[in-house]
């Protein structure tokens, strides 16, 4: 009996996530209206979350005690009772809202007990949702605004809000076009679905296995070579994943133990593939699910998103992979062992054919100018067919390979689906009360005084949302709470957007719960909190590099041609500079006074030019003095040692 009911319970969620997908495709392929039903994109919003709610219920329990172990757990202990109901509730419920949405949200703005019982319906089984799968601490955030918004009428001061009623606050959140139904929640369910089929059909047509491969073979042989291997693998497989976790354990299962059989510890190990897998979110053509969010707050093309983010991810990497190349020739971690090392002519012969889905996304992207949602589609036709056709290392594609990508992206948009829902309800949250502008007129203030104080705020605040909470719930926030305090004191709206996105995002890796570490901790099998220090450290320059946005936006290819060779030029020296004063290393182990002048000279060459033509020759001076330590170190090398 038990057999029968998980089997029966298996059979659902695959249904689900078949019809999640099938729908999405369907409505980018505009196959709705071909077949004479004419939808609003919240009918179908709705539909899709209705879908995506009730594959929650049926996968996460209700005793989760972390994330992580209610992914595993996820429909593989059998689904009780109650949970069959939440999930039917939840399926019923929005198709009551898809098919009767238009009368609905012309209610919206009157209390009605049809408009109140569907509005409590879906905001209890949200939260519960929420708490399912992200944790209490989505939860907290959202009754805290919510009590806040309830309240902040009687609070004096700057921060007071206007008057709202319980009933009326659900209805807006939920029936509304600016809660759970609007953009955030559309790009999901419209954008984000095909990119992630698309990455579970690349791993599932051997072209994950081939971009592993082709790190293995280009740094294998190096120094360090199973680090740099994490770096370069993680850059790779993040343009299309955009997940930190999932890249960490795509990727992190070949690294890790090859970085650990060099001699490098653990912790060390973990921490790297954490710090590279984190920057998928940065890593153009797909960056994730903020990417497309932002390009909606900002009003803007994505395409234009995916440029301003190629010279910040490209320092983001080069200052992991020059780390990685300083801390193995300090500490002696060896190559790959040449055994496993494949030929780099054999790995490109094999699967140079995979380069063309990233060909053919970023051409209908940024050549042909079509939407997100039809590049990807067509990048996963070419995958298919590839994988059909050719293969990788002898393994081709079968369709049970397809099925099983289908249902795996409908299991791993669960979160996804309602981490959007979320942060719907935040948007409705701050705009029904009037707080966002109240506390962005705040900030004004602060910035007035003080620009870098009220950065330095921003990035603290943005790390603290993120313990806990994902970078897209983490954005929502602060572009709604922070950037436009930002704009408003003269910062371009994108720099301000990118600052948000990077700290955000640094949250990933910075302890006390650092996701994104604990899982490569737990694939390295090292301590999770010596991990994500270790992290912490290893991937600093995110840390420094967002502040150049605001200060120097060449950097988001914003300014003339010159401008963006300089900003590029002295940051990727100074880098190096002060990668090299961390580690202790050059050619040669570095004393004290050594580590302080490259320090020194790397943050002169940092400091953004734009600001004053007193920088650039700040800049200058950096440059000069880095030449000249760069000169004694090399001098100092080839001096025979005393006897």
């Amino acid at each position: 009996m038990a057999r029968l009911a998980q089997g029966a319970a298996g059979s659902a969620q695959s249904a689900l996530a078949a019809l999640l997908i099938a729908g999405s495709i369907a409505w980018s392929l505009d196959l709705f209206r071909a077949a004479g039903l004419v939808l609003f994109a919240e009918q179908f919003a709705a539909a899709a979350y209705g879908v995506g709610l009730s594959l929650t219920f049926l996968r996460f329990r209700f005793r989760t005690q972390a994330i992580a172990e209610a992914g595993q757990s996820g429909g593989a202990s059998p689904v009780p009772w109650y949970d069959w109901a939440c999930a039917a509730v939840s399926f019923m419920a929005c198709a009551y809202v898809t098919v009767k949405f238009p009368q609905l949200t012309a209610l919206a703005s009157s209390l009605t007990a049809e408009t109140l019982i569907l509005s409590v319906v879906l905001t209890v089984l949200t939260i519960e949702a929420v708490r399912r799968t992200i944790g209490w601490s989505l939860v907290i955030i959202l009754l805290a605004i919510g009590g806040y918004c309830l309240i902040g009428h009687l609070v004096p001061g700057q921060l007071q809000t206007r008057k709202v009623d319980l009933s009326e606050l659900l209805i807006y959140l939920n029936l509304d076009n600016n809660g759970l139904l609007g953009v955030i929640l559309q790009i999901t369910v419209i954008i984000i679905i095909p990119f992630v089929l698309m990455g579970q059909l690349l791993m599932r047509s051997g072209g994950s296995g081939f971009f592993n491969d082709a790190a293995i073979a280009l740094m294998g042989r190096y120094r360090g070579g199973a680090a740099k291997m994490a770096v370069i693998g993680s850059s790779l497989f993040g343009m299309i994943s955009g997940i930190a976790a999932a890249n960490a354990v795509a990727v992190g299962v070949v690294t890790i133990p090859l970085m650990k059989r060099s001699g490098m510890p653990a912790r060390l190990a973990g921490a790297i593939e954490a710090c590279a897998s984190n920057g998928g979110q940065l890593m153009p053509p797909v960056m994730g699910a903020v990417a497309f969010v932002m390009a909606d707050f900002l009003q803007i093309p994505y395409k234009e998103v995916a440029i301003a983010a190629i010279l910040p991810s490209v320092l983001y990497y080069a200052a992991l992979f020059i780390q990685a190349d300083l801390e193995a020739a300090r500490y002696g971690f060896g190559k790959v062992e040449a055994d496993k090392i494949p030929r780099i002519s054999t790995v490109l012969v094999g699967g140079w054919l995979f380069l063309a889905p990233f060909a053919v996304l970023v051409y209908t992207m940024f050549v042909l100018n079509l939407e997100p949602e039809y590049a990807a589609m067509a990048a996963s036709a070419v995958i298919i067919v590839l994988g059909f056709a050719v293969g990788y290392a002898g393994h081709r594609m079968k369709l049970k390979d397809i099925w099983a990508a289908i249902v795996e992206t409908g299991g791993g948009l669960c979160e996804i689906l309602v981490i959007s829902a979320a942060a719907g309800f935040i948007m409705g949250l701050f705009q029904v009360s009037g707080l966002a502008f109240a506390f962005a007129a705040y900030l004004v203030n602060l910035g007035g005084q003080s620009l870098i104080l009220l950065l330095l705020l921003a990035a603290v605040v943005s790390i603290i949302l993120g313990m806990g909470l994902p970078t897209l719930g983490v954005y929502v926030l602060l572009a709604i709470l922070v950037a436009p305090a930002l704009v408003k004191v003269g910062v371009p709206a994108l720099a301000a957007h990118m600052f948000i996105l990077y700290f955000g995002m640094m949250s990933l890796i910075t302890p006390p719960v650092a996701p994104a570490a604990y899982v490569a901790a737990a694939i390295a099998q090292a301590p999770s909190m010596a991990t994500g220090w270790t992290a912490m450290r290893f991937g600093w320059s995110a840390y420094i590099v967002p502040f150049l946005f605001v200060y120097s936006p060449a950097i988001l290819f914003m300014g003339d041609l010159a401008d963006i060779v300089i900003v590029t030029t002295t940051s990727l020296a100074g880098i190096w500079l002060i990668c090299a004063a961390m580690t202790g290393y050059f050619v040669r182990v570095l004393d004290l006074p050594m580590r302080l002048g490259f320090i020194s000279a790397g943050i002169m060459l940092m400091l953004p030019h734009q600001v004053s033509t007193a920088m650039l020759w700040v800049n200058a001076a950096g440059g000069a003095l880095g030449v000249a330590l760069v000169v004694l170190e090399l001098k100092a090398r080839r001096r025979p040692a005393p006897a």
